[in-house]
């Protein structure tokens, strides 16, 4: 008898399960069939393998259900063998049979360390769930501020623009007074009876000595 795990469920497990329950729904078998070939080749029960199934692995694959039951709807359209080759029978029912003894064990487990580890399950989940909400939330207060200081730094932008312009007028008003400040300046070299003054707009008056 094999002993019954609580731990978490690996990738490699959660890949053997999915090959499991595809073969069997692909080879006309039952889901439950699977859960106990699972279940014995990882030491789980039957109702825990189920569980896996149906709450995590099971979404992760469907499109290879929807082949597996395609290709099991395929296999039954093939001709049916004669009377005569018709020698598996018994077999048939045999294990129908073994595969009823094989629930009723499992059963009485199902509201114990399948369930456990079923809603053990869930609560991951539900944790993995909130924690990322969490961060959703936190990324989305986050994005806010940045956009709140985007738009602090663009009016910001704004101002320094307009002042560099004011700035640029200034620098080419005091590039023009420098410019007549050099012409008066070699006027007056020239010609010492001719005198220049500069009015308070920039522009130089001629001045008699």
């Amino acid at each position: 008898m094999t002993s019954n795990r609580q731990d978490a469920w690996s990738q490699d497990e959660d890949l053997l399960l999915a090959e499991v329950v595809l073969r069997h729904i692909r080879e006309g078998g039952t889901q439950l069939q699977a859960f106990e070939e699972v279940g014995r080749k990882l030491s789980r029960t039957a109702a825990a393998c189920g569980f896996r199934w149906n709450s995590f692995v099971r979404k992760q694959y469907k499109s290879g259900i929807e082949l597996a039951k395609r290709q099991r709807k395929e296999s039954k359209k093939q001709p049916v063998p004669s009377p005569a080759r018709e020698v598996k029978q018994p077999d048939v029912k045999h294990e129908v049979a073994s595969a009823d003894k094989k629930v009723e064990p499992q059963s009485s487990k199902v509201t114990l360390n399948g369930v456990i580890e079923f809603l053990e399950g869930l609560k991951d989940n539900l944790n993995q769930d909130k924690e990322l909400e969490s961060a959703y939330k936190k990324l989305e207060e986050y994005v806010g501020k940045i956009e709140q200081q985007l738009e602090k730094l663009k009016e910001e932008n704004s101002v320094y623009k307009e002042k560099l312009e004011l700035l640029e007028e200034d620098h080419q008003s005091l590039l023009s007074i420098f410019e007549k400040a050099r012409k008066m300046a070699l006027l007056q070299e020239s010609d010492d009876k001719v005198k220049f003054q500069m009015d308070k707009n920039g522009n130089l008056q001629r001045l008699q000595k």
